[in-house]
């Protein structure tokens, strides 16, 4: 006598959740369980957990050939997270609980030997795709928050293996999982206020210009003027994430070690690597490809401290990332891509020690030193970072009487109504646009394309920083509500070039 079951799951590629099908077949013969598929360890030792849940959980477990092969056989498979599918297989395929109904399920979740459930990664990117197959999502009551993000898709929630087969045995139906919390995305309470930085106006400046555009941003100076301060101020003056945005930045955190947190839905990501922080943590990597921080940094910030501090090979590898906005991993198992579109917000001391140029006299660094220190930034990502801006030691005297400061709710609401400007003009934030659309957007009259032509000259910057002046130029048209862009807003970009004139 012969049985076959056939079960649907998910396996993780990257940021895909590709079809797996577990088919369970049962034979006559002495008792074996194997399976097949390309599985890994992990799920290789499934077998182990399965049979210990399964008797656990008040169902025999079979004396017979179990042959499990988990379709398509060329990908690999990983993990813990066909645990229940597969136990259900193999009740089904033993007629312990019906398998007609198996086809509109798909099953997700680690067992432990007691028949609990235990969470696992990449429940978001399998909703979304269940979405698409029209099939009902069972996974842990842990994941559910996570999984019920994707509007339109029934969760159904449970503890134990127990659980599902009383529901796919009508005896005790599970309720579709319903979040109790509508998911905020204009929570902001936790980020700190711009309002707290005083002095520095130049600087919290050229903050609201990059908010509005999404340019990249290098602040320059002594340690204690407050780079670190302003940077963590950024997230609160951004536009709100749109749900497009918002499910593809918790997507990436949803398969990263620590997993997606469904408190911080719709808050754009702040990632802070530490600099001795190798290639493969900033850009991702691992036999099985995993997001680094640019990509858990998508649709948000990364800050990066102490910029030269940075191997300068690590450094490099932001290089492509920053122009395309998307991170490929290719591994000799397999390929797997990323999105990275984040905003890099870097900070730096002038020299070595720290205070070249400041009023103390303290810096004993000789220019060689202050050449060699600078060099770890090499000239093309440094051409990639739209605004260099000096962050002065300011006299005490001066912080003392700035008492009246803007705060991050009043240039929140003109970075947005920038930002909605340039979506209604091109779809996308200006950082974005390309050369032929900025030479679409972005006309100047003759006499300011003398005025950019001879900074170009002066300042010997390439035609990518000839580019990214004229996307400055349009953001700041923008802020100040200008349907051209006016001589005062070309020269304010170029004057975010700090460290191209601080070379001449």
């Amino acid at each position: 006598m012969s049985s076959l079951a056939i079960v649907h799951s998910r396996a993780q590629v990257g940021i895909q959740a590709l079809p797996v099908t577990i088919e369970v077949h049962l034979t006559n013969g002495l008792p074996r369980l194997s399976i097949v598929g390309l599985p890994e360890t992990a799920v290789r030792e499934s077998q182990d957990r399965v049979r210990s849940a399964i008797i656990n959980s008040q169902f025999e477990f079979p004396l017979q050939r179990i042959t499990i092969n988990l379709a398509p056989a060329d990908l690999p498979k990983e993990g813990g997270r066909f645990d229940l599918a597969i136990a259900l297989g193999i009740l089904a395929a033993s007629r312990q609980i019906p398998k007609e109904e198996l086809s509109q399920y798909e099953f997700l979740g680690e067992l432990a030997l007691n028949g609990n459930l235990r969470p696992v990664r990449g429940i978001l990117p399998m909703a979304l795709e269940a979405r698409k197959a029209q099939r009902y999502v069972v996974v842990p009551i842990e994941n559910a928050s996570e999984a019920a993000m994707v509007s339109g898709v029934s969760i159904l929630p449970i503890k134990t293996l127990l659980d599902i087969c009383s529901h796919l045995q009508q005896v005790d139906s599970i309720t579709p999982y319903c979040s109790e919390e509508t998911p905020n995305p204009t929570v902001l309470n936790h980020i700190s206020d711009l309002s707290d930085v005083r002095g520095q106006h130049h600087a919290k400046r050229a903050l609201e210009v990059a908010a509005a555009g999404g340019h990249n941003l290098l602040m320059l100076g002594p340690p204690g003027t407050g780079k670190t301060m302003l940077a963590s101020r950024m997230p609160g003056i951004l536009p709100p994430m749109t749900e497009d945005e918002s499910l593809a930045t918790a997507t990436i955190a949803s398969i990263a070690v620590g997993g997606f947190d469904a408190s911080i839905w719709g808050i754009r990501p702040f990632r802070t690597p530490h600099h001795t922080a190798s290639g493969v943590a900033l850009v991702g990597g691992g036999s099985h490809p995993r997001p680094g921080e640019i990509s858990l940094a998508h649709n948000g910030i990364l800050f990066l401290d102490e910029l030269p501090e940075f191997d300068k090979r690590v450094l490099e590898v932001l290089r492509e990332p920053l122009e395309s906005g998307r991170i490929t991993i290719s591994r000799a198992a397999q390929q797997a891509e990323f999105p990275a579109n984040f905003q890099l917000i870097a900070a730096m001391n002038p020299c070595p020690c720290g205070y070249l140029g400041d009023p103390s006299n303290r810096c004993q660094c000789s220019p060689h030193q202050v050449a060699r220190y600078r060099s770890r930034i090499s000239g093309p990502l440094l051409d990639r970072i739209d605004l260099h801006i000096e962050v002065p030691n300011l006299p005490r005297i001066e912080l003392r009487k700035d008492t009246v400061r803007t705060s991050s709710a009043e240039v929140r609401v003109r970075v947005i109504m920038a930002r909605e400007k340039q979506l209604e003009r091109t779809n996308k934030a200006n950082n974005l646009l390309s050369n032929q659309e900025i030479e679409r957007v972005c006309v100047l009259n003759e006499n300011d394309e003398q005025l950019l032509d001879s900074a170009i000259e002066r300042l010997g910057l390439s035609a990518r920083a000839w580019y990214r002046i004229l996307k400055v130029a349009r953001t700041i048209a923008d802020l100040d509500d200008s349907e051209a862009i006016q001589t005062s807003h070309l020269t304010e970009a170029i004057t975010y070039r700090q460290l191209e004139r601080n070379k001449h």
